[in-house]
């Protein structure tokens, strides 16, 4: 049996990418997971069961999680997405700051660990080497699935013809979509015509300051557009209308805009990050270097004018092998047998 934990995801008010993670594997997963939550959990387990969980967590805001990874009663499991807050510590919540190098060396302790990329297990791997951690985990990477809320893949889309750009992420200094605003700020100030739409919740402790600047940049350029509360259907018919969407992260576990964009059959622009390279590299993707404002700007002006290019990135966006959740779910099964 794999107990699933829930202990923060069925009480999460936002869909973050780890929500995500966790709840598209539990449905994925059907009665093979029987969800648990660390507080009201009775523990009567088998030693042949699975505690697995895909959330962040440390002793402190779990009692007895400490005593109970050094001591299992059964087999643990775990997906483990990203050290950022350790690579990122000013923009990064300071809870999620003080409790990650906790979580990793619990890591450790455990039977499986499923990376989310390599480029993340690696991150894991040099951590333990560098803190002096003895590790029993075996680690390997679960490829996440692009199909986000299970519909259907688009595979018959034609190239938009409307010059819409589509960028999806949480509002916060790490998403970097400043970058994208002052650079969209410089193309509508020489007269360009375009739609940038943005969807994704503020931070609230880092993302004020881009919530501003998106808030005076709309009152000069109508053709920016925040949507904050978005539901999936609207998301969906945003993808409907893009002929890109852009990611000008700094920092990510997976990068699952990004393959959320291909599974809609529009291409994306986006950091060249390593650990974006491995789901870029397939097709459908146009890398741009980190943080270069000059790059993002050639690249977006290719996009909105270059039918021929964005034409060939749509065919590949549509015909490329995509992972999927029911794939990572049989994955997990297997792993945990």
């Amino acid at each position: 049996m794999i107990h699933f934990d829930v202990t923060k995801a069925d009480s999460a008010r936002h869909r973050s990418g780890l929500t995500r993670v966790s709840s598209r594997l539990r449905e994925e997963l059907g009665p093979a997971a029987t969800p648990v939550s660390w507080g009201a959990w009775d523990r009567r387990v088998g030693a042949d069961d699975w505690f697995f969980t895909a959330e962040l967590f440390s002793g402190e805001e779990r009692p007895g999680f400490r005593e109970f990874v050094a001591r299992p009663p059964c087999r643990l499991a775990a997906v483990f997405h990203d050290a950022i807050p350790l690579k990122h510590p000013h923009i990064t919540w300071p809870q999620s700051v003080s409790r990650h190098p906790e979580y990793m060396k619990l890591l450790a302790s455990f039977d499986r660990v499923f990376a989310v990329s390599a480029a993340s297990r690696d991150e894991l791997l040099g951590f333990w080497r560098w803190q002096g951690v003895t590790s029993k985990a075996e680690v390997s990477v679960l490829p996440l699935g692009a199909d986000f809320n299970g519909t259907l893949r688009v595979t018959g889309r034609t190239p938009s013809a409307e010059p819409v750009l589509l960028s999806v992420g949480i509002i916060e200094p790490r998403k970097n979509q400043v970058l994208l605003l002052d650079v969209c700020a410089d193309l509508w100030a020489e007269g360009r015509s375009f739609e940038l739409h943005l969807v994704g919740r503020v931070n609230p402790h880092f993302g004020r300051p881009i919530f501003a600047r998106i808030r005076e940049l709309r009152r000069r350029y109508p053709s920016l557009h925040y949507h904050e509360a978005a539901t999936d259907e609207t998301v969906m018919g945003l993808y409907a209308r893009a002929r890109a969407s852009v990611f000008p992260t700094l920092a990510e576990g997976c990068g699952l805009p990004l393959l959320e964009s291909l599974w809609r059959g529009v291409p994306c622009l986006a950091s060249d990050l390593p650990v974006l390279e491995e789901n870029a590299t397939g097709g459908g993707c146009l890398l741009t270097p980190v943080n270069d404002a000059a790059a993002w700007r050639r690249q977006l002006v290719r996009v909105l004018e270059d039918d021929a290019l964005v034409a060939s990135l749509t065919a590949e966006a549509q015909s490329r092998t995509l992972p999927t959740w029911s794939a990572a779910a049989a994955f997990l099964r297997k792993a945990l047998e």
